[in-house]
């Protein structure tokens, strides 16, 4: 049998697979008798070892079960953790963990519904797109999808944040997976501007030059209400956490509040661009 030597400090996808391929041979284990154990096939477990597949969410867990690693600094998810970041924009990795447990999350978002209040199904056509453009794997889509529902999932917590969100009309208007997607989506914005700890305005196009900002912003307070930003072009990202940059940006976030539609007036024009849709 022909065998791959791996090189683990090519990437962190080729460190995860030289890794596995050490602790299947610690035990002793042909990539068969792992598979048999996690649930996957020889032919998955070799791909994985030899980089040519990605890791996934439920396969690193599988083989922190199998090895004992849950829950440890060796663990396969923690390794997987490493891969995800290292695949965002500088910054965003960082943000998250602040994101997680802040007491106040605003957002503003142009084109594209933002991630905290995406459905999986309008996440998944964003995601099955990129793969069908080859910018990443069928793999990676699945679990950028399964990445950003354990996102969501981080503020369902006792003490949930306040949650402000401002969108560009262009976020409810540019249809996205199909109608029967996008029209779930905008239930789902519907809703959210329903719970208590929320708050859901549009920036209507009749804004114009009136909208302070063109691209993606996020501002947190955070518990002991210090405040950091995270803004990010197409190629790059920037968590900032000095006043003199967060504070012009908070106050460019107030006067986007004061332009915009209400809450009551942005359900209206959700409701009844939804109508229009079967």
């Amino acid at each position: 049998m022909n065998r791959k030597e791996l090189n683990p400090e090519a990437s962190p996808v080729a460190a995860f697979g030289a890794r596995l391929r050490s602790s299947r041979e610690a035990h002793r284990w042909t990539q068969d008798d792992l598979a048999a154990r996690v649930g996957y096939s020889g032919r998955h477990i070799s791909a994985v070892e030899t980089g040519r597949k990605p890791p996934t969410l439920r396969f690193s867990r599988g083989l922190d079960a199998t090895f004992g690693f849950a829950g440890t600094a060796e663990s396969f998810e923690r390794a997987l953790g490493e891969i995800r970041n290292g695949s965002l924009l500088e910054g965003f990795p960082e943000y998250l963990g602040h994101e997680a447990r802040a007491a106040e999350i605003r957002l503003f978002e142009v084109g594209v519904i933002p991630g905290l209040l995406q459905t999986p199904e309008y996440s998944t056509a964003i995601e099955e797109c990129s793969a069908r453009r080859g910018t990443i794997t069928p793999e990676q889509a699945a679990e950028r999808v399964e990445s950003l529902a354990e996102r969501q999932a981080t503020l369902v917590r006792r003490l949930p944040p306040i949650v402000i969100v401002v969108l560009d009309e262009s976020c409810i208007r540019r249809p996205i997976g199909g109608a029967g997607v996008m029209g779930r989506q905008l239930d789902r914005l519907i809703e959210f501007a329903d719970q208590p700890d929320t708050l859901l305005q549009l920036a209507p196009y009749t804004m114009g030059e009136r909208r302070p900002f063109n691209r993606l912003v996020n501002l947190l307070t955070l518990p002991d209400r210090s405040l950091m930003s995270y803004v990010e072009s197409q190629t790059h990202g920037k968590l900032d956490r000095e006043p003199t940059s967060v504070l012009p940006l908070m106050r460019a976030y107030h006067q986007l509040q004061a332009e915009a539609l209400s809450q009551a007036e942005s359900v209206v024009l959700i409701q009844q661009l939804r109508k229009g849709i079967p």
